[in-house]
């Protein structure tokens, strides 16, 4: 009976060592009384620790997302006007605006992003705007379109009949109109505070290809005189400086082709409207 007994209790302590190896566990002496006087377990148990979840590796952080890009060369638009009247007042432009992002645009937003330790991509994006912004205030109208293409004002009553240059002060415009119907339009300049251009219904009296003014000994190419010494004439100031300049009362034209044809269809006696 007594080796029954034995063999069980070989077989438990057989059965708790395979228990131990495969959990970890680490043997203690059985001593059925530790120091204190109180029972032990002969066997101390420790069960591995395993982290949360299912113990995959985490994934790798989400890369952060480029700036939208704004414009770009070939864009066109308001907005493109916009950013080269600011590249100007920051003076990485001097060409312009004109509204289309050409590379003298491309080539400043690079100089302007370099600059600011911005990547030099030459195109607008968010981050390269915010920073502009920042530096600049927001352009005027004639800051806008300070080398022309402004919209044409509504014709005068005056303009709806004949042949008719139609001149805006207001937009800083010239229709070539016939019957009503506008032909051309361009942009002009009118003199400054002190020599103002009049204002009226006029005609032209005399025309001159290559004139020279006798009073400023100026080039007036084109010139199509409508009141005394008051002409509407090519400037090739107004074609370098734009609205920056002003003529001597005369009516400044900075698109030579365009004055050009109009100097081939315009006739003596034409009208000439000169209106706010």
């Amino acid at each position: 009976m007594r080796t029954k007994g034995m063999g069980r209790s070989l077989i438990a302590v057989a059965a708790g060592v395979a228990l131990a190896a495969v959990t970890g566990c680490v043997a203690q002496p059985v001593d059925a009384n530790d120091g204190g006087g109180k029972h032990r377990s002969p066997v101390h148990i420790e069960i591995p620790h395993t982290s949360s979840g299912t113990g995959a590796t985490s994934a790798a952080p989400t890369p952060k997302p480029s700036p939208a890009v704004l414009w770009a060369p070939g864009a066109s638009g308001p907005g493109v006007r916009e950013l080269q009247a600011r590249l100007r007042q920051v003076a990485w432009l001097f060409d312009g605006p004109t509204g289309t992002y050409d590379d003298l645009t491309e080539n400043a937003v690079k100089g302007f992003q370099g600059k600011r330790g911005l990547p030099r991509t030459g195109r607008v994006d968010s981050v390269t705007w915010q920073r502009l912004l920042k530096m600049t205030h927001e352009p005027g109208k004639w800051e806008l379109y300070l080398m022309g293409g402004q919209p044409a004002a509504a014709p005068d009553a005056r303009c709806m009949t004949g042949r008719v240059l139609c001149i805006s002060k207001t937009s800083r415009t010239l229709r070539w109109m016939v019957d009503g119907r506008t032909v051309s339009t361009m942009a002009v300049r009118f003199g400054a505070q002190y020599t103002p251009t009049r204002e009226g219904v006029f005609h032209i009296y005399w025309k001159s290809r290559y004139h020279v003014s006798t009073l400023y000994h100026s080039p007036m190419p084109y010139a199509m005189f409508f009141s005394g010494g008051q002409a509407v004439h090519y400037s090739a100031d107004f074609a370098a400086r734009g609205y920056a300049g002003g003529s001597h009362g005369c009516v400044n034209v900075r698109d030579e082709a365009a004055i050009s044809a109009l100097f081939s269809r315009a006739r003596t006696g034409d009208k000439v409207v000169v209106y706010w």
